[in-house]
């Protein structure tokens, strides 16, 4: 019987139990997202979205979600979701690279367990904060839908604000099983479920809005259209990459002669991957959730209200800013992952060259490669990450439906489920298992 990889995927134990433990792992997720927090009417608070329509507010909501799988529109325990999380290793992140000290610290024996501590104690306080703006948010809510609200005041604020952030805390400790015990990376794969979750939904509303004329059945095709071949490109442009030739002179240790071989360091397209995507939408959530749920008639809550109606996940400086933010992490990602200095440090001390390269000018030459690299990469991120909010803002697509099958989701959905495969790939190559292809997943050389 020919090799099948989905068979082999079982076959071997430890595979199976890392893919049955991730999928045990986001069933608990899933469930924790459709819990709603103590003090709320979980009907009438689903009859306020469902009566909300368009405007800031449903965009906001319909943004939020987004990351959060549902669980934001449910006020569930799990509604801030790991975006805090990843806020804080955002800030910490520029803080290392700002701040050599801190560098430095974080690069000596037991910095980096150090630094995971504070990432852990900031995103505390930053739940804390976006939590508290939950509880306003709430209080908004009920003043429009009256008994929304079980509980009220001091209390709800506590219980909410104590649920929400132990959620939000749990999920990053689900994230942190999946990567240390399952398969993939956890953060990643937890938002990518938040994603994969609301997609039913998404086609279903997609076809009401068909049937009741909203949207019509031309487009709608067209856009689907759109949308697969928007996947092509993001599993083209993943998969491509630049190697550098590495060459390493022979070299005697002892009795033994090692080296005097030939290799490569592979370079792709974009070295970050779909992280400039998660950091900008989490850099921007930030903002977004404390304007919208601060904002009032007066004084300072006015001003918030104007910075909310200006970072509408669909206008016009939302997407500008957006489009910087991924340019700019994109960068700033690789340059943390991929250094140059380091590398070029790396092939000098093991005696290697690259080929028709000076040794002193190495690392000038990596950093010149990254470059070229890394423009067109994060200038094609962006552009996918766009371009259905532009052909949303032009037909007037359901915010819901943009947001869950445009761009930005697709990048996370294909990004992660390539990185998977790649594991699972692995796993499979070292049990002695033929992969999803014969030959593996062989990236294409520039």
């Amino acid at each position: 019987m020919a090799n099948n990889a989905v068979v082999n995927m079982f076959r071997v134990k430890e595979l199976r139990s890392k893919l049955f433990f991730t999928l045990f792992i986001l069933a608990v997720y899933r469930l924790g997202s459709v819990l709603t927090i103590p003090g709320i009417n979980a009907t009438l608070l689903a009859r306020y979205f469902e009566n909300l329509g368009g405007g800031a507010e449903s965009a906001f909501a319909s943004y939020m979600d987004f990351f959060a799988g549902g669980a934001f529109e449910r006020f569930s325990v799990f509604m801030l979701g790991v975006m805090p999380y990843i806020s804080t290793q955002i800030i910490l992140q520029l803080a290392l690279v700002i701040f050599p000290g801190l560098k430095r610290m974080a690069q000596e024996e037991g910095g980096q367990q150090r630094v995971q501590r504070w990432t852990r104690v900031g995103t505390i306080v930053v739940c804390l904060i976006q939590s508290y703006v939950v509880t306003v948010y709430a209080d908004s809510i009920s003043r429009a839908v009256p008994g929304v609200l079980v509980l009220s005041g001091w209390k709800f604020n506590m219980i909410a604000m104590l649920t929400v952030t132990a959620g939000s805390m749990i999920t990053v400790w689900i994230g942190d099983q999946i990567t240390a015990r399952g398969i993939g990376n956890g953060i990643s794969m937890i938002i990518m479920a938040g994603i994969v979750a609301r997609i039913p939904s998404a086609i279903w509303e997609l076809g009401g809005s068909v049937k009741a004329g909203k949207v019509d059945l031309v487009f709608a095709i067209l856009a689907l259209i759109m949308y697969f071949v928007i996947i092509g490109f993001v599993v083209y442009e993943q998969s491509g990459e630049r190697k550098i030739p590495v060459h390493y002179a022979k070299r005697v240790v002892g009795r033994k002669m090692y080296g005097g071989q030939s290799t490569y360091i592979p370079f792709k397209i974009n070295p970050s991957g779909v992280i400039p995507i998660i950091f900008a939408s989490a850099f921007l959530t930030f903002p977004l959730q404390l304007a919208n749920g601060l904002a009032s008639d007066s004084g300072f809550g006015r001003w918030l209200g104007a910075v909310s109606n200006a970072l509408n996940p669909n206008g016009w400086l939302y997407i500008v800013v957006e489009v910087l933010l991924i340019i700019f992490f994109a960068y700033f990602y690789t340059q943390v992952t991929l250094n140059p200095t380091e590398i070029a440090k790396n092939i000098r001390e093991n005696g290697g060259s690259i080929p028709g390269i000076r040794t002193d000018k190495t690392e000038e030459y990596l950093q010149k490669v990254l470059n070229r690299l890394i423009l067109p990469g994060s200038l094609f991120l962006a552009f996918i990450a766009v371009m259905p909010k532009l052909i949303q803002r032009a037909f007037n697509f359901p915010e819901s439906i943009s947001m869950l099958m445009g761009g930005t989701s697709l990048l996370i959905l294909v990004g992660v489920i390539l990185d998977t495969m790649s594991q699972v790939e692995a796993l499979l190559k070292m049990h002695h298992h033929d992969g999803f292809t014969k030959k593996g997943l062989k990236p294409r050389n520039l």
